[in-house]
Formats: structure tokens, sequence, C-alpha cells
């Protein structure tokens, strides 16, 4: 019997490791191509933080044939990382998207100009070729023209638009006069080809008063009508989040982690390393949370825009939920 007994209490231990071992699996689909943008996520994963919360997480690069929202919305991801104008754009036109978190704080979307066409403001854009990223990075940009009353037909008085691809050529080979860069990514492509910072001027979203929010993280109302999943991803934005801090305290070891996740071999230490600190920037100060001055800011702008293809044409209702930080102890 106490043979028996010792076996049946080994089976018990043996099970009972197993369970401890289980992990719910989840599933991050990236806005964009494995970068310092994301180094949050890579984080958690390699050091463990989403183990620890009991976490399998998948991190799937994006990449320019790759839209989140529809990656979501066919069940090929559980949680997304998405621009609020795309994700607000989408939910009004039936991918039902909820903001669950916000761990970019500010945004790093700018014009970048030549400062030998002449341009020095916003006003002088009239006339110019701007090349303008699409598929769904356009509507802050559209946003903005619509404010300052500029058409953008290339009509008289407005401005030519070209769809420029996820590269900075437009500008390099004199195709564009300004074209869409990020603070972290390829404002420093167009330093890298040569050309002098003083030669440039930049327009910031951010100091023009048309920011709007940037990698937020977004599911779907229907996911979020399970309690399971709702904990399922309160437990992901905490890791998450511990992932963040721990890249802003370790900038060069998180873009090593970034490079040891490039299965494309196409990134540099360098331009990564500089990456990771112009994100750590926009990062700084966010608990995770979505604060509701942010949201509010990028929905009057896109609701202000009007023009010719409104971004959204009404006040979005149900596009935002405090359910999963709450249930992570965020605020």
């Amino acid at each position: 019997m106490k043979r028996f007994g010792l076996a049946i209490a080994a089976l018990a231990l043996g099970l009972g490791g197993q369970a401890a071992q289980a992990q719910d699996k989840l599933t991050l689909q990236l806005k964009w191509v494995t970068q310092s943008q994301f180094a949050g996520y890579y984080v958690a994963k390699d050091k463990g933080f989403y183990k620890e919360a009991g976490l399998d997480v998948t991190i799937k690069p994006g990449g320019p044939d790759i839209a989140p929202p529809q990656v979501i919305a066919g069940g090929g991801a559980d949680v997304i990382v998405e621009w609020m104008p795309a994700a607000l754009a989408a939910r009004e036109k039936g991918v039902a998207l909820v903001n669950i978190a916000q761990p970019f704080k500010r945004s790093g979307m700018m014009l970048t100009c030549r400062k030998e066409t002449g341009i020095s403001k916003p006003d002088d854009f009239k006339g110019k070729t701007l090349g303008v990223w699409f598929f769904g990075n356009e509507y802050p940009f559209m946003a903005w023209m619509s404010r300052l009353g500029i058409k953008t037909d290339g009509s008289a008085g407005g401005v030519k638009v070209i769809k420029q691809g996820f590269n900075v050529d437009p500008l390099i080979q004199k195709q564009a006069d300004c074209i869409s860069t990020m603070t972290y990514n390829e404002y420093w492509q167009v330093i890298d080809a040569g050309i002098k910072a003083e030669d440039l001027v930049t327009f910031k979203y951010a100091d023009q008063g048309v920011a709007t929010m940037e990698d937020g993280l977004y599911t779907t109302d229907e996911k979020l009508k399970d309690p399971k999943m709702v904990e399922k991803l309160a437990k992901f934005v905490k890791a998450s989040m511990k992932g963040w801090e721990w890249a802003r305290a370790n900038p060069t070891e998180a873009a090593k982690i970034v490079l040891d996740n490039d299965a494309t071999g196409a990134q540099t230490e360098k331009h990564q390393v500089r990456m990771m600190g112009e994100i750590n920037k926009l990062t700084e100060g966010s608990t995770g949370a979505l604060a509701d001055a942010d949201y509010q800011q990028t929905v009057k702008t896109l609701l202000t825009a009007g023009g010719e293809a409104p971004v959204i044409t009404k006040e979005p209702v149900g596009a935002t939920t405090k359910a999963v930080t709450d249930a992570a102890g965020i605020k």
C-alpha cells in the first residue's frame, strides 16, 4: 500500500508539473517588419515575461502586404498593433476593432522636406509634390491637409500626392519635395543616404496639432465577450509593458534582442540601436492605459478632417475599453 501511495503521489506531482507548464497561446500581429518599433514585445518574450504570466506568445511580423485588421478579422491573430486612425476607419467599415491598451504615448510621424524646395511652413506645401504612405497610413496626412484647406488632388493651390513606397527614394531622387517619415526610421534613412540634417526641414504631426495615436493594441468586440480572453489579454498587456520598461532601461540590449528575431537579416545594429532610442521617447510616460484626452484628440482630428475622403464620418462607439488594463491593474 505504501508503494502504491508513493506511485499515486508521484503521478500527481507529474501531472501537476505538466499543468504548471501549460501555457495559454496568444498570437500578436505586428504592423510592420521586425524592428525596434516592436522591441517591447520581443523583449517580453526573450526575457520570459510572457512565460512568467503563463502565456505562449507568437509574434507575427508585418510587412507591406499585410494589413493587421484583415489578419485579425480572418482569425489569424488575437491582438494586433495598429495606428488608431486605421483602426477607427476599419471599425466604421465593419471590422469591430477595440483599443485595449496604448503603449505609445506620442506620435513619431512627420513630413521631411528638402530645404532647397523653399518649404519652411505648411502653407508652402501648395503646388508641391508630397510622398504619402497609403494602406491606412494616409489618414493622418489627409486629416492634416483638410484642416489646412489644401486639396490633395493636384489641382491649383493644392498638392500633388504620390503613393510613396515604404522607402525614401522619392526624396533622394527628387521625385517629391517632401516625403512621409517616422522620427525613428525613415528620417535616419535619409540621413544615411547622405543628406545632411541642416539641408532638411521637418514637420512633426505632433507639433502641428494633428497628431493621432500610433501603435496601440487592438482586439475585436467578439473576443472581448470571452472573460477568459480578457484575462489572457490582461496578462499579455502587463507583461508587454514590462518589456517596454526593460527596453527603455536597456536600449542597446533591447535592439540586439530585436536583431536576434529578425529572420530576414535585413536590419543593422546601428540602425536598430538608434531606432530604439527614438522609440523610447514615444513610449516614455505610458502606463499602457489609453488616456481619454489622447483618444479624443485623435477622434477630433479625424472628424474635423472632412474633406474629399473623410477618415471617419461619425463619433466612434465602443472603440476603446478599459476592461483589459483594469484587469491588469494598470491605470
